[in-house]
């Protein structure tokens, strides 16, 4: 083919009439488009084994399955607990729901589907010997992650976990390039912070909870800046003691305040228990007394009544009421006495005994 441009002149059109292959006269003539359709097909038989236009159709059959197969592999499925990444060059375009999707196939789109929801959990101030690759359990501390300074000037030994997952994964994969290092950054900066703005003493007690709330705030809201595209489900207290140099002293401080405090709600509860009592016995004797006064006194004035009732009965008439008040005294002192009432003067044949307890006794039965 290259002996035949050269025999045209050097052109592969040719020479034309009355010119010379320098390019003087008219120019080159315009190509001919069937010739060379001719041309390159003649080239395509003789490369294919067969030659003609039965080979041909088989490249063109070849060429449209393949075309088809590779159309077909931008098919792709996202797992209910996954999100798609569609990559474009290597460029993140969008990110994609669970279920069947498509992207434009291989070079030009590519699809990463990383695990959304899989909590990941990072340990702060300490390893764990199953992240060491061993099963026998153990807990390695390391203390310039738990060491932390206190807002009164204390030292505390703290361990705690962060888990997390993958809120948005398209941020997750290419906002942030050491996701594990920029939650652990984030956790460690945080825990700092709200430790040092709180005191020993709630952090060792009933202040965890508080303190676990305030940095998974504090952890989040760095993570948003970040455009991380995850998300802190939970942070979790492993262990908040002094240093180990004065952990002895400090439980000794601890339980003598635990003791202290003991005595203190003994000393409440018996003074809640005498107090109350107490008051309920005075009030009782008050009581008493208050009636007892109201009982003399109201005595007092009946007898004072009687009295003055009987002076004036007894001005009226003073023989009967001397003889009254000798009966009425008499039955009260003869009340409870045994009594045999003899009649001095009874006839003969007659006893004269009148058997008055007897009687009683009768009467009664």
């Amino acid at each position: 083919m290259v002996d035949d441009f050269k025999s045209r002149g050097g052109s592969p059109w040719g020479t034309p009439p009355g010119g010379s292959g320098n390019g003087s006269g008219r120019g080159p003539r315009p190509p001919d488009v069937e010739e060379i359709i001719r041309k390159i097909q003649d080239s395509i038989n003789k490369i294919l084994p067969g030659g003609g236009s039965g080979g041909a159709k088989s490249i063109i059959v070849g060429a449209v399955v393949l075309a088809l197969i590779w159309v077909a592999s931008g098919l792709y499925r996202v797992l209910p607990d996954e999100q798609g990444v569609v990559l474009r060059f290597g460029k993140f375009v969008k990110t994609t729901q669970p279920g069947l999707n498509y992207h434009i196939p291989f070079p030009i789109e590519s699809v990463q589907t990383p695990k959304v929801t899989k909590v990941n959990r990072m340990d702060i101030g300490f390893r764990s010997e199953r992240d060491s690759g061993f099963t026998s359990g153990g807990v390695a501390d390391v203390p310039e992650e738990s060491l932390m300074l206190t807002g009164d000037e204390n030292i505390v030994n703290i361990d705690f976990s962060v888990f997390w997952v993958i809120k948005d994964a398209g941020n997750f994969l290419f906002k942030i390039q050491d996701p594990q290092g920029t939650v652990k950054a984030a956790a460690e900066t945080a825990m700092r912070e709200v430790i040092a703005r709180s005191n020993i003493q709630p952090i060792l007690t009933e202040g965890r909870s508080k303190i676990e709330i305030e940095t998974q705030e504090i952890i989040q809201n760095i993570l948003d800046e970040y455009t991380s595209g995850i998300q802190v489900t939970q942070v979790q207290t492993q262990k908040a003691d002094p240093p180990d140099q004065v952990i002895d002293a400090f439980r000794d401080v601890q339980a003598a305040r635990a003791d202290m405090e003991r005595s203190k709600n003994e000393a409440e509860a018996y003074a809640n228990d005498v107090i109350p009592r107490a008051r309920g016995e005075a009030a009782k004797i008050l009581q008493a007394a208050e009636a007892y006064k109201k009982e003399v006194v109201a005595k007092a004035e009946g007898e004072a009544s009687r009295f003055v009732s009987i002076y004036n009965e007894y001005v009226k008439a003073k023989e009967v009421t001397q003889e009254r008040m000798y009966l009425e005294t008499m039955e009260k002192v003869l009340a409870d006495i045994d009594k045999v009432i003899i009649d001095k003067n009874s006839g003969s044949g007659v006893v004269p005994y009148l058997p008055l307890p007897e009687l009683t006794k009768k009467k009664v039965n």
